[in-house]
């Protein structure tokens, strides 16, 4: 460690990519300028981005800061959907496609603005009708359908704040949040479709009701799996909610429901600072927290990142492959692009049904033009191999976007190779659920990008590097020089712990019901600076390079070493196609690092130590012997949750021999056992 306590960051890449002149003279912002002008005047910015979305009533005051609260646009009045759903149906683009939808078994529906209108202004009525009002909680655990985006927009018509919970976690996940919320409604399915099998949604609905869930008075049931659903199917029987102190709620059928309502519903006015909604994080260790984000501003911050960074123009078939359940599915899949008015594609289930070629087959069928995935699944895509891209005509795409973790330099190469024909800007965006929206990314018209690197905070927002004793570190002459040539030499690279200096208007509003745990979480290491948890480094053209959580450092015999750089070091090597490393604790060096390997499919073998040791060597290689893992173990797959984040956590369980702790949020629970036997075995 040096005297100022940073992080050694010790992988470097030096491959730049410069935008196009074709791209760029065509990009919604190709002047670099906006930088420097965002920053001089960040309130005035952002005003400016806030005045391109209708409001009711003018704000009279932009912006008041209060560490750790603050607000925007205050005094003003706002509808979220009135701005992503109305104002284009009764405009120009009533019948512009809204919603390009494709079902995991092959159905397809299309939804006009004017329709979409239609329907979220039924739903919102049948909310209505069941007592929901402005500020009360509804739950909505559904599968990837278009009813999933009408009632997110269905409860900001009316001022109802959603809780959205991915269509897949289990009875006590959702048990938890919709007590946390104290949630009045479900809105649910009888199932969904995932790798040809059905989701049991209401099932597990059930299960959770069965918990307690005292506040819930009615559950409204989409028939997604049989379209003919009977409204008495489903009833959860009475025998089954004994323990519950209060009546059981009462099943609807969607259908019947909500087509009984009319087609005219009008828009809450809401002020700024009126919650949108809760999403609570994964929860894969304590208690998950309730992340609430106010109307105003977070529309604000969605609108503006949406047309910057994806570059949306109005022909553009713009596809985000999250799941509604996260904070990506929220921004952009829902509230960014359609505030924008973009025709937003969504699908329903995995990307290996039928076949391993249906991003593809998606992306060709409906002229994709933009695309929005997670690094987690370009190295499934790059493990399954090249054939199944060169199947399918991809030269609709102009605009590739990562999203969720950082990316690895060699999965950033073969997307932009294989899937962006090498023609296609790559926007690599760091953001949380915390921040609402894209904070950190390329804007594809300006920025040279640099494999693996997030690049540079986006206009009005002042990110930086801190060593751990609080300084800033961040080579700020560097960032200023980025647009005028400034040299490379990651060799500069300074690590540290990232932060960001400033109030921004898409900010989390603080965590439901716990206003000291958001305190404590992100506001207590940096008085007055908000700390999102994550290691960075930055190099001297100011290029941020995200290093995964500060949990994810390991202290190796005194060197602070990120496993994102392990990882990227080992898919490197030819045969890797997707790694994850921990610290193991270890008696002399304090900690050894171990990886957990999966090869590609052509480079497997029934005996891999010849391959093992040529991985420790490329690694050392690559980094330097200090990051030489002790520990290789080939596996066929890692633990992660549903969204896709290896937990590293469970890892450490496994390569220390400690019991393994709550599975419920791994997308497959018996890769954990299967990765111990094979620990123990070795």
């Amino acid at each position: 460690m040096s005297d100022h306590h940073t992080l050694d960051t010790l992988l470097q890449e030096n491959r730049q990519f410069l935008p196009s002149a074709e791209f760029a003279a065509q990009a919604n912002f190709n002047d670099p300028a906006i930088y420097a002008q965002a920053l001089e005047n960040p309130v005035e910015y952002w005003s400016e981005w806030a005045r391109t979305l209708d409001w009711i009533e003018p704000w009279h005051t932009a912006h008041e800061w209060n560490c750790p609260d603050a607000k925007w646009f205050l005094g003003g009045k706002i509808n979220a959907c009135y701005n992503c759903v109305d104002r284009h149906a009764l405009g120009d683009r009533a019948h512009k496609t809204a919603i390009l939808w494709e079902g995991e078994p092959g159905d397809v529906r299309i939804l006009t603005y004017s329709e979409l209108k239609n329907e979220v202004s039924r739903v919102a009525n049948a909310l209505k009708a069941l007592g929901v009002q402005k500020g009360d909680r509804v739950c909505i655990y559904m599968p990837m359908v278009p009813e999933l985006a009408m009632a997110m927009l269905a409860c900001a018509r009316i001022g109802a704040i959603h809780s959205v919970v991915f269509g897949g976690f289990s009875a006590e996940s959702l048990f938890d949040r919709v007590n946390d919320a104290s949630a009045k409604v479900i809105l649910t399915a009888d199932g969904g479709w995932r790798r040809g099998s059905v989701v049991p949604l209401l099932k597990i609905t059930e299960d959770a009701l069965t918990l307690g869930c005292p506040t819930v008075e009615h559950v409204v049931v989409f028939g997604r799996i049989d379209p003919n659903f009977d409204p008495g199917f489903g009833r959860t029987p009475e025998s089954k909610l004994e323990g519950r102190q209060s009546p059981p709620p009462q099943f609807h059928n969607w259908m019947t429901l909500i087509q009984a309502q009319s087609t005219e519903c009008a828009c809450e006015a809401m002020d700024s600072e009126d919650l949108l909604y809760i999403l609570y994080t994964s929860g894969s260790t304590g208690k998950p927290k309730g992340i609430v984000h106010a109307t105003g501003g977070y529309m604000t911050g969605v609108t503006a990142t949406a047309k910057m960074v994806f570059d949306l123009k109005e022909d553009d078939i713009y596809w985000c492959t999250a799941d509604c359940g996260w904070v990506t599915g929220h921004s952009y899949i829902v509230y960014g692009p359609l505030a924008n008015g973009a025709t937003v594609v969504m699908y329903e289930g995995a990307p290996d049904t039928p076949e391993k070629d249906r991003f593809w087959r998606i992306i060709e069928r409906h002229g994709v033009t933009i695309l929005y995935t997670a690094p987690t699944a370009i190295r499934t895509f790059m493990k399954w191999g090249t054939e199944y891209p060169s199947r399918c005509d991809l030269s609709s795409l102009r605009l590739l976007g990562s999203v969720g973790e950082p990316i690895n330099p060699e999965a950033w190469m073969w997307y932009h190779e294989f899937i962006g024909g090498s023609r296609c800007p790559i926007v690599d965006t760091w953001w949380q659920t915390e921040t609402g929206a894209i904070m950190i990314s390329p804007l594809p018209g300006i920025t040279t990008t640099k494999p693996g690197s997030a690049t540079q905070p986006l206009p009005g927002i002042r990110a930086c590097v801190f060593d751990e004793d609080g300084r800033d570190i961040t080579p700020v002459q560097g960032a200023l020089n980025y647009y005028s040539g400034g040299k490379t030499n990651l060799a500069e690279a300074r690590g540290g712990i990232l932060a960001i200096a400033n109030t921004w208007p898409s900010m989390t509003r603080g965590i439901w019901g716990d206003p000291q745990r958001y305190k404590d979480v992100y506001w207590n290491r940096f008085p007055g600076i908000y700390f999102p948890g994550d290691g960075c480094k930055v190099d001297e053209d100011g290029c941020f390079w995200l290093l995964g959580r500060v949990d994810d450092i390991m202290l190796v015999a005194g060197h602070n070493i990120s496993t994102m750089e392990v990882e990227s070091a080992l898919v490197d090597h030819p045969a890797v196609a997707e790694a994850a490393v921990i610290g193991k604790t270890h008696e002399v060096k304090g900690q050894a690092i171990c990886a957990f390997v999966i090869v590609k499919t052509d480079h497997q073998a029934p005996d891999y130590t010849a391959l093992i040791a040529e991985l420790k060597a490329h690694v050392a290689k690559k980094i330097g012997a200090v990051a030489r893992p002790d520990d290789i173990i080939i596996t066929a797959d890692v633990p992660k949750t549903r969204s896709g984040k290896i937990m590293r956590r469970l890892l450490r369980d496994v390569a220390e021999g400690r019991a393994l702790g709550d599975t419920t949020t791994l997308a497959d629970p018996a890769v954990v056992a299967s990765l111990k036997d094979r620990y123990d075995e070795g």
